[in-house]
């Protein structure tokens, strides 16, 4: 598929890459994949040398978070550009779904797949979130639109990615997504949940990442200073320095969010008022 390619960003996960890597360039679709890597320190590169010869490999100098996707993109050329983590690949077909769904919706910007967890295929509970999201559907999308997504199970217009700037250098990792939906939809691209369009996920529960916890919270706060007004990230803060007295996560957490707050603070650009008013929607809607 020259339309579409898959860009996997990883770190130190050469033989979680490797089962992913067997999915994906046995797809009947064919698309170009490159992994970027975040400076790992394992045999990641060896690994992709010997076993996938077809496989790009971009090097990071440095563990740049989520931005490696974006470094990813860059380096494609491709109109369409899927992500995938090093523990989640797209089911078969479903990437030639995606492809055509963005030929047929140029103000599409983002397409958020379903997303299957684990050898059994459970549903990702943020599906049915998705699913339900009172935004509802517009004329010119498939689907239903939406203003958050998972990472691993989305596709991208290329030029649509990079006209939004791709995930925010602030955040890093954990959560990311949320801004990059708002930035996109403030630039009249349109975010939404597909459901025909499916990927799988393969988390290790045996070793969750170290961090993540803490970084998801993090993230929360922060968004919010990035584009919510300042009332509600106050309130956010507050609420996250009270759950700080006795929990080490959200203090970790907090720690966190101070040291970033001024690089937030600097990027701050809150939302047009038609998309705060459907990011409140959406605040009253999820738990």
């Amino acid at each position: 598929m020259t339309g579409l390619g898959i860009v996997i960003a990883t770190r130190d996960r050469a033989d979680r890459l490797a089962r992913t890597l067997r999915r994906l360039t046995a797809l009947p679709e064919r698309p170009g994949i490159l992994v970027v890597d975040n400076a790992s320190r394992d045999h990641t590169r060896a690994l992709i040398a010997r076993d996938f010869p077809q496989v790009g490999v971009l090097r990071l100098a440095e563990n740049r978070g989520a931005l490696a996707r974006t470094e990813g993109v860059r380096a494609l050329s491709t109109p369409y550009i899927a992500f995938s983590d090093d523990d989640s690949w797209w089911e078969p077909g479903a990437l030639d779904v995606a492809a055509k769904l963005l030929d047929a919706h140029p103000r599409l910007g983002l397409l958020s797949a379903r997303t299957l967890v684990g050898p059994a295929a459970e549903e990702d509970p943020l599906n049915d979130l998705l699913a339900r999201s009172p935004l509802g559907p517009a004329a010119d999308l498939p689907g239903v639109q939406v203003l958050g997504f998972l990472a691993c199970a989305s596709v991208v217009r290329r030029t649509a990615y990079l006209d939004a700037g791709g995930f925010h250098p602030v955040l890093f990792f954990g959560g990311e997504e949320t801004v990059l939906a708002y930035d996109l939809a403030a630039r009249g691209w349109g975010v939404t949940h597909c459901p025909d369009v499916v990927a799988r996920h393969h988390p290790d529960p045996a070793s969750p990442r170290p961090g993540r916890p803490a970084a998801q919270r993090r993230n929360d706060v922060l968004t919010a200073w990035l584009r919510r007004p300042v009332p509600r990230a106050l309130a956010l803060t507050r609420d996250l320095a009270a759950q700080a007295r006795h929990d080490p996560v959200a203090r970790q957490a907090l720690r966190e969010t101070l040291a970033r707050l001024p690089a937030a603070l600097r990027a701050r650009r809150p939302l047009p008022p038609h998309l705060e008013r459907a990011a409140r929607t959406l605040d009253g809607a999820c738990p």
